[in-house]
């Protein structure tokens, strides 16, 4: 008689655990938040930039046309490029979101085999604190931005456990629409055209039973010369063609909740 409480208290236990896991509102990937709650019609529109932001002003002014919120996440050199730095302070003043891409874009794990790490966590947590150290000369503070977004968005649990120590949660975007792939060009063995990316959107939405609830939608606020077909000059259509659908274009903090 005397064991039951202790029974029942391992029972509920269990049973509390096992719900935090079926009923977590984000979907993780090697510990990188990938999706939000695929209960809510709404989805993130997320974007990088390293090297080129040639799309930078044109995507401002479509995402204030029609009042949706995005979230920017550039590298320290992106931060640090005196030209790039009116369009930073425009993004920040229209309320988006700032946050961190590393500061040198650097590969964190093989391609071939993901477990494999390139560098150690020293130089992980080094590169990504100068990254932070780029933001703040814009005002934007640690505490403020919660998210990072690792470079070639690639990483494994080593680095999901070393951004969480470091006091920041790791994200990626939603596998399946290739929006990602609008770096592509026509050299490339990947390359796929910015009407095809495109179409990979409406495909993955007609073919997952949650169609695009909670996704993070991922391209660059610039690609360079080689690519003369922009995604970027899409997003009107594709703001357009969402909203019509009944989706909410949020910001990641309402998308991925308190974290």
């Amino acid at each position: 008689m005397k064991s039951q409480p202790f029974i029942s208290s391992l029972f509920l236990a269990f049973f509390l655990s096992f719900s935090q896991v079926v009923f977590s509102q984000n979907q993780f990937v090697f510990d990188g938040i990938v999706r939000g709650d695929t209960s809510k019609k709404q989805l993130s529109l997320v974007l990088t930039g390293h090297e080129y932001a040639e799309g930078g002003w044109d995507i401002l002014k479509t995402l204030e046309k029609n009042k949706v919120k995005a979230s920017f996440f550039f590298t320290g050199d992106f931060y640090r490029n005196h030209e790039f730095e009116p369009l930073i302070i425009a993004i920040k003043n229209q309320g988006h979101y700032l946050g961190a891409h590393s500061d040198k874009h650097l590969l964190y794990c093989s391609w071939d085999d993901r477990t494999q790490l390139l560098i150690d966590r020293y130089t992980f947590s080094k590169d990504l604190l100068d990254n932070y150290s780029e933001m703040k000369r814009f005002g934007v503070e640690q505490e403020n931005t919660p998210y990072f977004l690792p470079p070639y968005e690639w990483y494994n649990k080593n680095i999901s456990e070393w951004t969480r120590k470091l006091g920041f949660q790791l994200i990626n975007f939603t596998s399946g629409p290739r929006t990602n792939a609008d770096y592509t060009d026509p050299e490339m063995e990947n390359y796929i055209s910015s009407e095809e990316i495109m179409q990979t959107i409406w495909q993955y939405e007609y073919k997952d039973p949650n169609g695009l609830n909670g996704i993070i939608l991922l391209f660059h606020v610039g690609v360079g010369e080689k690519r003369a077909d922009k995604f970027y000059k899409l997003l009107p259509d594709l703001i357009k063609e969402l909203q019509r659908k009944g989706y909410e274009i949020v910001t990641l903090e309402t998308l991925l909740g308190d974290l």
